[in-house]
């Protein structure tokens, strides 16, 4: 073999090692746990915080009127079923309204911290972001009572308490799977229609309870 042969042929595998080498190393550098995969963990933490953001945001005009007639009209129902205790002479109403005081309550605390993240405030009169809309007043949210009827309901006793409290909370579920079925239908948040949906079935079914229960009174 020539010299220039002999030359040419320790050039040609020289490039070809160093092609093997650069396959080598950047086939290792996608298996390992080094600066590549730490690249990737990080490109998937920061995927994760945009979509808790996202979904934080993701909300609208629906799903704020939701949670700001909701958590009033809770708390009417709250209020109502804090009355059981001493007038009452219904096993069965006692124990109603203590899972409606149960259930109802940390779905208040549930929907205020939604409106705080929303940057939303609790009272819809206090929100002039929503021109045209007043739901502050009782008559806007359906089956709220007025003071007359929890004046009246705070009078009863016994038998008369029963039958005023589940007349006056059938017509209060009514009102809540009202604006709830509003909610699937129009609100954006996930956890807000799926709230919305458990407040339309239990009510639903507690509707069926003390339709029961009035029959016989």
């Amino acid at each position: 073999m020539s010299v220039h042969s002999y030359s040419s042929a320790r050039r040609r595998a020289g490039v070809a090692a160093g092609v093997v080498t650069a396959l080598a190393l950047g086939l290792a550098a996608c298996g390992s746990g080094g600066s590549g995969g730490k690249e990737s963990s990080a490109s998937g933490t920061h995927h994760g915080s945009s979509a808790s953001a996202s979904a934080a945001g993701n909300f609208d005009a629906a799903d704020v009127t939701f949670a700001q007639m909701m958590i009033p009209h809770h708390q009417q129902a709250v209020s109502m079923a804090k009355l059981a205790d001493g007038r009452a002479s219904d096993q069965e109403i006692k124990s109603l309204a203590a899972d409606i005081e149960k259930a109802q309550g940390p779905e208040i605390n549930t929907m205020q911290g939604w409106l705080s993240s929303w940057g939303k405030p609790a009272s819809p009169s206090m929100d002039h972001s929503m021109p045209g809309m007043d739901h502050g007043s009782d008559s806007a949210m359906p089956g709220m009572m007025t003071a007359k009827d929890m004046t009246g309901l705070k009078a009863a006793k016994g038998k008369d308490f029963d039958k005023r409290f589940t007349e006056m909370m059938i017509g209060h579920h009514e009102g809540a799977i009202t604006m709830a079925d509003d909610e699937q239908k129009k609100g954006r948040n996930p956890a807000a229609r799926k709230l919305a949906v458990a407040v339309a079935k239990d009510q639903r079914a507690e509707v069926a309870r003390m339709r029961k229960i009035l029959d016989r009174l």
